[in-house]
């Protein structure tokens, strides 16, 4: 599927009152060139738990090894850096890493560094002239990682992406189930990608009625920021503001819990549209397992009090393939 790359690429900009010199800690993406091969290839059985033998895991390329390679002496060419965590996915890279003290080079002066050096060295080994456009994708997302997060949190999500994909080629259908998970302790239902519970940068989407033009135009622009830099947005998405983000997420291929009102019943299967995205991975929709009603303040009052609960957990623990899940 081709994405808005127009709209991808407003928004995976740098920030702009943020200094990039400055110690801070980054949760990085890059992702690969469209006609670049793979770099690398899913190994392993998703049932089998993480660090065990025969788990699920990534078989890197040539290409991905000299990724790796790279990004792992990347502290000797610039000490001021600590990488926490890294993986080398098929199609992209995730590079959690700490800039220790004020450097005297912007980051993305850094990761400009790093695709340079992974070119050259790809030059060298394939014997041809490949430039970091033919391995990456012009830009990359940083996610800025503030002081109070639970670091191990993002390191485990990083650690466990090769099991969530594996999931989805082992069980081709795994998304298009119901699931029971309990949060807050209360029961659920949801359907679709249940590891977007796991992702650890996840956002509440709230409209409000008195918002003024300009606070509307400020919370898209947050809202699909954070689409680009590979978070999840969480919402009932009835107010227009928030039926208008959600559009133009899809268009930027994002990733989506949707509350809903009302119990799913025995039969439940998604409107065509959302069935597609659940399929891909991009949607998981969650409703009482006791419906609350479709409509009214208190309705809406309290399926945005879920979706805040949702939003604002930094974990949610479960077994792959079970039908309870639970909130922590």
């Amino acid at each position: 599927m081709k994405y808005n790359q127009e709209l991808i690429h407003k928004y995976t900009r740098r920030k702009k009152d943020h200094d990039y010199f400055s110690s801070c800690h980054y949760h990085i993406i890059l992702r690969k060139a469209p006609n670049c091969p793979f770099y690398g290839n899913v190994i392993g059985d998703a049932l089998i738990p993480y660090n065990q033998p025969g788990c699920a895991d990534i078989e890197r390329t040539k290409l991905g090894k000299i990724i790796s390679g790279n990004i792992y002496d990347l502290p000797k060419l610039f000490p001021v850096l600590q990488i926490n965590q890294y993986k080398v996915m098929p199609d992209h890279v995730h590079i959690f890493l700490w800039v220790k003290d004020r450097s005297d080079k912007h980051l993305g002066k850094m990761i400009a560094i790093l695709k340079s050096n992974i070119s050259k060295e790809a030059s060298v080994y394939f014997r041809q002239n490949i430039l970091s456009s033919d391995i990456f994708e012009e830009n990359y997302t940083d996610k800025i990682v503030y002081a109070g997060r639970n670091f191990d949190i993002i390191v485990n999500y990083i650690r466990l992406n090769p099991h969530r994909l594996a999931i989805r080629f082992q069980f081709p259908k795994y998304f298009e189930r119901k699931d029971i998970i309990e949060i807050d302790g209360e029961e659920f239902e949801a359907y679709g990608n249940h590891f977007l519970l796991e992702n650890p940068f996840k956002m509440l989407v709230r409209g409000h009625r008195r918002n003024t033009a300009e606070e509307n135009e400020k919370l898209i622009d947050e809202c699909l920021e954070h689409v680009a830099e590979g978070g999840v947005l969480v919402s009932p998405f009835i107010h227009p503001v928030e039926k208008f983000i959600k559009e133009r997420a899809e268009d930027m291929g994002g990733k989506i819990i949707r509350i809903e009102g009302m119990s799913f019943g025995e039969k439940f299967k998604p409107a065509d549209h959302e069935f597609n995205l659940c399929g891909e991975g991009r949607r998981l929709i969650i409703a009482p397992k006791i419906s609350i009603g479709k409509s009214g303040r208190q309705v809406f009052m309290k399926l945005n009090e879920i979706a805040e609960k949702i939003a604002t957990m930094e974990s949610f623990c479960g077994t792959p393939g079970s039908t309870t899940t639970k909130a922590t």
